[in-house]
């Protein structure tokens, strides 16, 4: 086994190797930009190397600065996590040829399936089903146009070196396709450096199930399946195994489809073949085809790690060390049920917009294992991907885990940005999903409902009015009563609407509130405060923001009332960035007229493209930035001209 080992990654999937590693008496090294000097992955490490600036290109994705931070710090090994460089097969010559070990398959392996259309032919060869398509060398736009025709829409366009739903583009009607093959190429180009794509038929309600596999270079062996189909635009959301509806005769096909995927290749390491299943009916052993393969660790390996009671990490580290695959495929089973939800900061009724800020509150169910990169007083980067943890539960049945997912995430509680959480639980909430209702289109058509914003009760005001006075503190009834007036009112703001409330200290366990019209009582039994009946519920104030814990966390503005400043509300005349990031794109030229919906600007932001459209129909003033400017949060991109009333 190794002594030491450097983590060439950083977040969630640094912690959680080094987790394992130092548990098996590893030492470990961890690497890390400007930016996360202080990050949680940098304090786990038994010694860590400074290797650049902020950005990734400056430091996560330099193979040669890694490579010399593992010679200086004596490790053997390396081990890349996921993203950044862990399926880059130059990456691995360039390791292995500094007489160092990369824990992971070889550059053979890696090349044979990194690019998409080379794979789907190798699979073929090796008896894998795929999905019908074209995956030829020829890229001119008519013949992958004609391509798609033939084959008939629904169509997928999909990057030829891409993964995690970069430089994916859904066309359901022939006259989209243009634009979504310029879209498509441009989000590939940035993320992988390869416009090339592949064009292949939809499967119209499909299901997204992959396989575990690990090999040793020479043979490998599969631990079952795991169901991925609630994505929203192609982005795993919550991920279970094993699948709902899988039977034995279809676990079988897939399991040895994807061992003869990997033995294809002489796979060796922990790796992901992952299928498109056809969900419209049940599931059957010649319904389920080939999409790609990941070479690599992937983010919801803990849920097989669950069912399995097998540690994936350890697993990695000792057949990189050479030691043989520690256990057969008869001695593998399924226990129960798992599910891991994957929690992230981003802006939900904006659209899932990725977001920052610090965390000023950070803190999860006893019950459940939390996967994070980050701690409370950690700041989100807009650097890298905006996720906070992944959330994961077992249990001895579908059922039964689903409602400890949901429990979990009610429970888990985050302040100091706005979350996906209230999503995640609606999710987990949802009735079709609960019975087994999962195919990839299921967020998409339900989004009204899934997005909607919970009634806040005025128990919840009150609980944040209490904390930003004193008044939930024991002693708040005799400082309030000597030196306040009996009457007094604490101003808050939600979602920028006002919430006035307004409190009478009756004695010192009962408090009379007012909520904007609304009668409140608050009432302390055996040092318990209970508001409307209900157990108060757990408050966190910091600077300005008072966050209450229900309802997955509902955050107040604190109204300081010597502030008089007035802030006018945005008319639609200017198109701001909704956050800091390159301007890919501009579109709009001055003097142009537009209508609403028309696309001004692309901002590229966290490893996404966001189109930037028209709020309303009018003539553009002024174009205030430039392809390849980096701007703030709020910088003003496009001008229009002010409205003039008839």
């Amino acid at each position: 086994m190794f002594d030491t080992i450097l983590i060439a990654n950083r977040g969630e999937i640094a912690c959680r190797v080094m987790e394992t590693a130092q548990a098996m008496g590893v030492r470990c090294v961890a690497v890390y930009s400007d930016v996360d000097a202080s990050a949680k992955h940098v304090q786990m490490a038994d010694m860590a190397v400074h290797i650049g600036g902020s950005a990734p290109a400056d430091s996560y994705l330099r193979g040669d600065a890694i490579i010399r931070a593992a010679l200086d710090t004596g490790a053997q090994a390396i081990h890349p996590g996921y993203g950044f460089l862990s399926e880059n097969p130059d990456f691995v010559e360039a390791v292995e040829a500094a007489g160092l070990t990369f824990i992971g398959p070889s550059a053979k392996a890696i090349r044979a399936m990194g690019l998409k259309d080379a794979a789907k032919a190798l699979m073929v060869e090796a008896g894998v089903p795929v999905v019908p398509g074209y995956h030829g060398a020829d890229q001119s736009d008519d013949l992958l146009a004609a391509e798609a025709d033939q084959m008939g829409h629904p169509v997928l366009i999909k990057a030829v070196a891409g993964g995690g739903g970069k430089g994916m583009r859904l066309v359901e009607a022939p006259g989209d396709f243009a634009d979504a093959l310029v879209s498509a190429r441009s989000e590939a180009q940035t993320a992988f450096g390869n416009p090339d794509v592949l064009v292949e038929k939809f499967v119209t309600q499909p299901r997204h199930i992959e396989v575990q596999v690990f090999g040793d270079g020479t043979r490998a062996l599969h631990l079952f399946e795991r169901d991925c189909s609630l994505q929203r635009r192609h982005q795993k959301v919550i991920e279970e195994a094993p699948a709902p509806g899988m039977t034995d005769a279809m676990r079988n096909a897939m399991g040895k489809a994807a061992v003869r995927a990997a033995e294809a290749i002489g796979y060796k390491g922990a790796g992901t073949v992952e299928f498109i299943v056809d969900g419209s009916g049940p599931l059957r052993p010649d319904g389920f085809f080939f999409m790609e393969m990941n070479t690599r660790l992937q983010v919801e390996h803990p849920v097989t790690e669950a069912i399995t009671g097998i540690d994936l990490v350890e697993w990695q580290l000792r057949v990189a060390a050479g030691e043989p695959l520690p256990m057969s495929q008869e001695d593998l089973t399924i226990t129960g049920h798992a599910f891991e939800a994957r929690l992230y900061a981003e802006d939900v009724p904006a659209g899932f917009l990725p977001a920052t800020g610090t965390l000023t509150h950070l803190q999860f169910p006893a019950s459940a294992r939390a996967d994070s990169g980050v701690r409370a007083g950690d700041e989100i980067s807009p650097h890298y991907d905006p996720m906070i943890a992944k959330v994961i539960v077992h249990g001895p049945t579908r059922a039964v885990a689903l409602k400890r997912l949901s429990q979990a995430l009610s429970d888990t509680q985050v302040g100091g940005t706005v979350t996906n959480l209230a999503f995640l639980g609606a999710l987990a909430g949802h009735a079709g999903f609960a019975a087994g209702e999962v195919y990839t289109g299921l967020i998409a058509r339900d989004i009204d409902t899934l997005v909607q914003q919970p009634d806040i009760a005025p128990r919840n005001s009150v609980a944040a009015a209490m904390a930003v006075s004193g008044l939930d503190s024991p002693a708040a009834d005799a400082g309030f009563s000597l030196w306040q007036p009996l009457r007094r009112t604490i101003p808050l703001m939600r979602n920028d609407t006002p919430v006035l409330c307004t409190v009478e200290v009756l004695d010192a366990n009962t408090q009379r509130w007012d909520v904007d019209g609304t009668p409140v009582l608050a009432e302390r039994r055996q040092n318990q405060w209970h508001i409307d009946g209900h157990p108060a519920a757990d408050v966190h104030v910091a600077g300005s923001v008072a966050t209450v814990f229900d309802a997955y966390g509902i955050p107040f503005q604190i109204v300081d009332i010597l502030d008089v400043a007035a802030s006018a509300a945005g008319d639609g005349n200017v198109v701001e960035a909704p956050m800091p990031g390159l301007v890919k794109a501009v579109f709009a030229t001055p003097g142009a007229v537009v209508a609403e919906g028309d696309r001004l600007a692309i901002l590229e932001a966290m490893k996404m493209e966001h189109v930037l459209l028209a709020a309303r129909d009018g003539t553009v003033a002024e174009v205030l930035a430039a392809e390849g400017d980096q701007v703030v949060a709020g910088a003003a991109l496009v001008r229009l001209e002010e409205q003039v009333d008839a």
